[in-house]
């Protein structure tokens, strides 16, 4: 007997590649599970290769399956993106932009896109959300975003970048801080603290700038939290459990009581980057892309 692929196929072997568990897999697509092994059986045997390794106790995905699952993601993300561009034409709408931002984008960098965007192309709709950086390289390569904004110094193949800003660091610390902007000498004043940093998992390279900005005042940090979010930072050095240093940009828009001073003269500077998937098919990119190459840095 011979099968076509259809969408339902897609869809089984998705979530079951998601859940790798028949019988979740089952429930979740509401069939029996006798039924979905059949169906997958079924894609096995149009494509003549195995995509699920059932030989031990868990079910795993194969290679194949593995190149598999990546494709039907994208076909799957594809057909939203479709229905979501209709829908914006059955509205009137021109097309919708989807932008993921770091929390010190948030003050002055998005927003100013987000105006400029209403001014030159009101028709299209911004859904703003902010994530890590690398959940937001995740999604462009899923098109689950349109537009990223990062500080990361590699990018996946296929993922291109455009500096936007280069900001200063500044030290953040509690209210009641002995060390002021008037008293404050260099970093090495800080040489016994205990640091709060951002994940060196989100972002290897900047950890280490930030690290690198301490070594270079002769010593090295004793780090006893991390974490990808900007406001928890704030809120662990608010409540006396160490010290930070964060993006000068950083310091506007939170209203705790935390206090910062600039470090100027130092050579570390931390990049902005605006970044986007080449083969991104969204008709408003083209657009939004010349927007922000035309912008001053």
């Amino acid at each position: 007997m011979s099968y076509q692929i259809e969408l339902r196929h897609l869809k089984y072997f998705q979530v079951l590649a998601q859940e790798l568990k028949f019988r979740k897999a089952a429930e979740l697509l509401f069939i029996s599970q006798p039924g979905l092994s059949r169906q997958i059986m079924q894609m096995e045997e149009i494509f003549n290769v195995s995509l699920f390794d059932r030989s031990k106790k868990k079910v795993e995905l194969t290679a194949a399956g593995l190149y598999l699952k990546e494709e039907v993601d994208f076909i799957f993300n594809h057909l939203e993106t479709i229905r979501r561009q209709l829908d914006n034409i059955s509205q009137g709408k021109e097309t919708e932009l989807r932008i993921g931002f770091l929390g010190s984008a948030a003050q002055k960098v998005v927003p100013e896109l987000v105006l400029r965007l209403n001014k030159e192309y009101p028709g299209i709709q911004t859904i703003l959300d902010e994530m890590p950086n690398r959940l937001q390289v995740e999604m462009l390569e899923k098109d689950k975003l349109d537009l990223a904004f990062v500080r990361l110094h590699r990018l996946p193949e296929g993922i291109s970048r455009h500096l936007i800003h280069q900001d200063t660091f500044a030290m953040v610390l509690p209210m009641n801080h002995p060390i002021n902007e008037a008293n404050f000498n260099s970093v090495r004043d800080f040489s016994q603290e205990q640091f709060i940093f951002f994940s060196s998992e989100d972002s290897p390279f900047y950890h280490d700038l930030i690290t690198s900005i301490c070594e270079d005042h002769g010593f090295r940090p004793k780090v006893f939290h991390k974490s990808v979010n900007a406001l928890t930072i704030f809120k662990l050095v608010e409540e006396g459990l160490g010290i930070a240093i964060v993006p000068t940009s950083l310091q506007y828009g939170y209203n705790l009581n935390v206090k910062f001073i600039e470090l100027k003269n130092i050579p570390q500077r931390t990049e902005l980057y605006v970044a986007w998937k080449e083969s991104n098919r969204n008709p408003a990119l083209k657009n939004v892309i010349g927007l922000l190459l035309s912008q001053p840095k």
